[in-house]
């Protein structure tokens, strides 16, 4: 990428420029424009602004066609009838269409040039490395499909798989998807409460977990938190574990089976049936939730058109890349850009098990070093982390092999892209803020990396099919610079159908606000040039005197100062005002909490965004309270500052020692 108001990146050798600390919060004309290189567009699969426009106009306009076209690169067993058939709030894509997900993923590359191609690269936090190319995937699926039905496992069963990140995760969800098998994933990090809920709600009868996992080195045991949820539970018949790390696992006879016992006793050959189109795929619970667990289901033809797609176009695919996404496989983001989207497309990716900073901050730098990394998928948190950990770190390693980076999972504040571009970018890679969320399946808002002129901060403009926009209150679509709603007025292919067993609250949770519009729940304004900028969940929208203040715009305006790393805002109840800004704020190394320094951050908001939005109160803090997949708990700060304590379901968060720390500071 270039800047437009300058000469395009100094080429490599050339003298690092030092990021900068006064990057904009919000949008206006003084906003730096990164235009794409003209050595990366012309390479690129969607070359210019001009060729994005025409297709997604054509993508609006005639749906049919531009889906059908793309749809076509897959391998259908059984043709489509309709591409859409739209009956707001359910949709059905490719109706009548039949296919094997697992076949598009794995099946169609082992038996073609990819058969000995790596499809994962995979290494454990301890070290320890495995290659698995698509031909010996394709048998690993099979056999594991055998072990599922030689359990009792068919078509539309329920599985919850409750794994740490090893290649067997995707192993299983994808042997799933080969008979039918409806997965459900929960996240390593959760507790048995988490599962049990899962359990009551899918109404799964059989569950795939292992031992253990490894984290910041130590054993992370699962299957105890499996045990204690079978203990509420009676309904699993199997419980297939995982040999991973060795430590001591009770095993109930009749019940639970070890993963490697029941591999030995069947064929790595296995015959892939058709399944409709939309024969469900997978249920995943949206995660935090304090009430009834909300089930996303997601089916299989137009999820994995959706996500194949994505993939193609957002991170411009090709068969050389080395592709590192380093979620979990237990979000959606995990099984769209981990799983099913890569697969889809042939890549060869990497995965990791472990923690960012294990045994330091280093480890991701040096794995994109050692295995060629081309394209990396990672998270605001982990580069505000990083940022935080100091860039002698990533200067320690060839970053060369990179061309594109992504963000995902939160809107990025300007500071983060910046020094994501320079420093790990080497000023070179574009950057691709994707928005999109468990609900829509696949990438939503995004640059184009070949064709699209970013500004750090804007996911910038709706990808293929997607048409997204903007209201107020009363329904009327917002002007330039105006905060409102993001709604998404049409189907498209990857949504979800439905809520697992509760069409009502579906309906009512996302399609009641503006009738027959998709309510993101987000706030979002576009700016002169048409792109979104997302200012957070709408609960997450201060009333401020009157004022509406994006928390999100905050916490960007904060981390833009040279001292902060990190920021979490929230608001209180305040008798005068409606609601006072609290802040949250960690520090880079080699800066002091004093009061002098509060003075200064409380101003830098009021230069940036204006008198109103300065925070009442500024909390210093060495850590702020994140699930392990690094996402902010903001709601556990909100309980802290209104009642001094926590009292709901903190399952999700990693470190508990932060709420403790944060509470003994509150009350002095």
């Amino acid at each position: 990428m270039s800047k437009s108001s300058k000469k395009d990146a100094k080429p490599k050798g050339a003298k690092k420029e030092k990021a900068s600390s006064k990057a904009p919060a919000t949008s206006h004309a003084a906003d730096p424009v990164f235009t794409p290189s003209k050595e990366f567009s012309s390479k690129a699969r969607i070359s210019s602004l001009k060729q994005y426009k025409a297709l997604h106009k054509e993508s609006i306009e005639k749906p049919s066609t531009f889906w059908g076209r793309e749809a076509k690169e897959l391998v259908w067993r059984k043709p489509w009838k309709k591409v859409l058939d739209w009956k707001a709030p359910f949709a059905e894509w490719f109706q009548g269409g039949k296919l094997n997900v697992a076949e598009n993923c794995v099946d169609r590359h082992a038996e073609g040039p990819r058969k000995n191609k790596a499809a994962i690269i995979w290494e454990g936090e301890p070290g320890d490395k495995r290659v698995i190319t698509f031909g010996q995937l394709a048998k690993d699926v099979a056999r594991f499909a055998n072990v599922l039905e030689a359990n009792g496992v068919k078509a539309k069963d329920r599985v919850l798989i409750y794994m740490p990140m090893v290649p067997e995760a995707a192993v299983a969800m994808l042997a799933c998807a080969r008979i039918g098998a409806v997965h459900s994933v929960v996240f390593g990090g959760f507790a048995s409460e988490a599962i049990v809920d899962r359990l009551e709600d899918s109404g799964a009868t059989a569950i795939v977990t292992a031992d253990g996992g490894w984290r910041r080195g130590k054993i992370v045991p699962l299957k105890p938190a499996v045990d204690e949820a079978l203990a509420k539970y009676d309904k699993v018949k199997t419980v297939i574990v995982l040999k991973r790390t060795g430590n001591e696992t009770a095993m109930t006879e009749g019940r639970d089976v070890w993963w490697h016992d029941e591999s030995a006793k069947v064929s790595s050959k296995h015959v892939a049936k058709a399944f409709d189109s939309e024969h469900p795929l997978f249920i995943l619970y949206t995660s935090g939730s304090t009430g009834k667990p909300k089930g996303i289901l997601h089916t299989s033809g137009g999820y994995l058109v959706g996500t194949y797609a994505t993939c193609k176009y957002v991170f411009d695919m090709r068969d050389e890349d080395v592709y590192w996404c380093t979620a979990d496989v237990g979000w959606i983001t995990g099984h769209s850009y981990i799983v099913y989207g890569p697969l889809a497309n042939g890549v060869t990716q990497v995965m990791y098990e472990g923690a960012p900073n294990h045994p330091d901050f280093g480890r991701f730098w040096q794995m994109i070093e050692e295995y060629g990394v081309t394209i990396f998928y990672t998270a605001p948190t982990a580069i505000r982390a990083f940022i935080k950990a100091g860039d002698h770190f990533p200067e320690k390693h060839d970053l060369s092999s990179l061309r594109l980076l992504g963000s995902v999972g939160e809107p990025i504040n300007p500071e983060a892209w910046m020094w994501y571009y320079k420093k790990i970018g080497g000023s070179r890679c574009p950057i691709v803020d994707t928005w999109w969320q468990t609900e829509t399946g696949a990438i939503m808002i995004t640059p184009l990396p070949g064709a699209t002129p970013c500004k750090p901060g804007t996911a910038t403009l709706p990808f293929f099919g997607v048409d997204a926009a903007i209201l107020d209150e009363s329904g009327k679509e917002c002007k330039a610079n105006e905060d409102g709603r993001l709604v998404i007025r049409k189907p498209w292919p990857s949504m979800t159908r439905t809520i697992y067993n509760d069409k009502a609250r579906y309906k009512k949770t996302y399609w009641s606000d503006y009738p027959g519009f998709y309510t993101a729940g987000d706030g979002a304004r576009r700016d002169k040039d048409g792109n979104f900028w997302i200012i957070g969940r709408l609960d997450d929208v201060l009333n401020v005197s009157g004022h509406r203040l994006g928390t999100a715009e905050i916490e960007s305006a904060l981390v833009a100062h040279a001292a902060v790393a990190e920021s979490a805002v929230i608001g209180r109840p305040d008798d005068l005002k409606g609601q006072a800004v609290v802040a949250f704020v960690t520090l880079k190394e080699g800066f002091e909490s004093t009061e002098e320094l509060r003075g200064k951050l409380r101003n830098h908001v009021g230069t940036v965004i204006g008198a109103i939005a300065k925070p009442d109160d500024i909390h210093f803090t060495p850590a702020l309270p994140k699930t392990r997949s690094g996402k902010i708990m903001r709601r556990l700060l909100k309980e802290l500052v209104t009642t001094g304590d926590v009292s709901g379901n903190t399952t999700t968060l990693e470190d508990h020692n932060v709420i403790a720390n944060l509470r003994a500071s509150l009350a002095r």
